[in-house]
């Protein structure tokens, strides 16, 4: 009996059951189509299945998810606000949005279908994933950063962690409306953007560094050229003139491998205005130091510390990878390093918490002193907090009493990199 489309519109809609989306996933690998759109209903129908719109759409993403994207994840992967899915065990499935971590129902089927689902998005990361290699960081190729960690070395389940690429970076404006910056200190990181300064941006892992910095680089004047040196490809920076450069792992003869230090010493020679690194976590911090220190203005990198204070010890730990002493470290770090912005998570929210500049201290080692510590008030704040010395077009000048922003001790000194008196305003 043929069925009309009108009929199969109005049709009650079934749940599109496992059997069918196998047999169908099967057809078209056989059959050698694509899944799109049109060849998944095309193979419905060649089973026989008579689907309602909806269960029929339904299908067609399943189909696509399972060949294409993340296949029962992604879903979460599209929802609006999620920035990290992270899977424990078939029934253990956590999902960060909106900057909060909570746990969400999905069927993952068993162990056996998590690990065929991580082989296979290693797989079309271009990355092997098995027994005789276990862990795996690789970028899908819609951008999704993978983590992958096979059994025994990740317990008894196959553990995934996936972020998420951002299409495009918030706005200042949107990280205030958002919490994640203060309003009296948004016009300090602009000046620091303005200013050219070299400014560091640290936090521990997921505390919104790159979100961050994809936000400062879009301020970057327009008639300047930014190199963006990374191993994700996860900034995303509103900008013209921005030119990427990737890491790439050794093939399986132990070829062809591209490291962070390489792909610095080849951006000096692209005619940057601006070289951004966008994780500093090992020998390439020499690289990146000298070039600072060679009249390459404006450069920014992001790095891992659990405080402002912590990443001077943190870049002598990392230049000692690449042979530099702790003295040639401090000589380099403080010639070339004008401020650390630094990020931790407050109440579950990502938040920039202190401003720091960096100076050398009379004993010859490197320290970064506050310049400006920021809280969450329960009380309105006081006149000298609500300001600390900074006006911002839009501001007006209003309280926000949500926010309690101190000067410290490293205010004045800051205040003159950036050409200003240091007086109150």
């Amino acid at each position: 009996m043929t069925v009309s489309r009108a009929e199969r519109a109005d049709r009650p809609d079934v749940a599109v059951g496992p059997d069918l989306l196998a047999e169908v996933r099967s057809r078209l690998v056989r059959g050698g189509h694509p899944p799109s759109p049109d060849h998944v209903r095309a193979v419905v129908r060649e089973c026989g299945a008579v689907l309602g719109s909806r269960a029929l759409a339904e299908m067609v993403a399943a189909v696509r998810a399972e060949m294409l994207g993340a296949g029962p994840l992604q879903a979460l992967l599209d929802t609006p606000g999620v920035t990290d899915v992270l899977v424990n065990a078939p029934d253990d499935v956590w999902v960060e949005q909106d900057g909060r971590l909570h746990r969400v129902a999905v069927d993952l089927g068993g162990d056996g279908d998590v690990r065929a689902l991580a082989v296979r998005l290693a797989a079309s990361g271009g990355q092997r994933l098995d027994d005789a290699s276990p862990l795996v960081d690789a970028r899908l190729p819609d951008g999704t950063r993978l983590h992958a960690v096979l059994p025994p070395v990740g317990g008894p389940c196959t553990l995934l962690s996936l972020r998420v690429l951002r299409r495009r970076a918030f706005t200042m404006a949107e990280l205030v409306a958002g919490g994640a910056v203060a309003p009296p200190v948004a016009p300090l990181l602009e000046a620091l953007v303005a200013a050219r300064a070299n400014v560091l941006v640290s936090g521990a892992t997921g505390t919104g560094k790159t979100t961050l910095l994809s936000a400062l680089l879009s301020l970057v004047p327009p008639d300047e050229r930014v190199v963006c040196i990374e191993e994700a490809g996860e900034l995303t920076p509103t900008h013209p003139h921005v030119v990427r450069l990737l890491t790439r792992r050794a093939n399986v003869e132990g070829a062809g491998e591209v490291g962070l230090p390489e792909l610095v010493r080849q951006a000096l020679r692209m005619r940057p205005d601006r070289i951004v690194l966008g994780e500093c976590r090992g020998a390439e911090v020499r690289e990146v130091l000298t070039a600072l220190n060679t009249g390459h203005e404006g450069g920014w990198a992001t790095v891992h510390a659990n405080t402002a204070g912590d990443v001077p010890v943190r870049l002598q730990a990392l230049a000692a990878l690449a042979g530099m002493t702790a003295q040639a470290c401090a000589a380099q770090t403080a010639s070339a390093v004008d401020a650390v912005v630094h990020l931790r998570r407050v109440d579950g929210r990502r938040r920039v918490t202190e401003v720091g500049v960096v100076r050398r201290a009379s004993s010859g080692e490197v320290e970064v002193v506050t310049a400006l510590a920021v809280g969450v008030a329960t009380a309105p704040p006081s006149r000298r907090a609500v300001r600390a010395g900074w006006t911002s077009s839009g501001d007006a000048g209003r309280p926000v009493p949500s926010w309690e922003v101190e000067r410290g001790s490293g205010w004045a000194d800051l205040e003159r990199r950036l050409g200003r008196d240091g007086g109150d305003r």
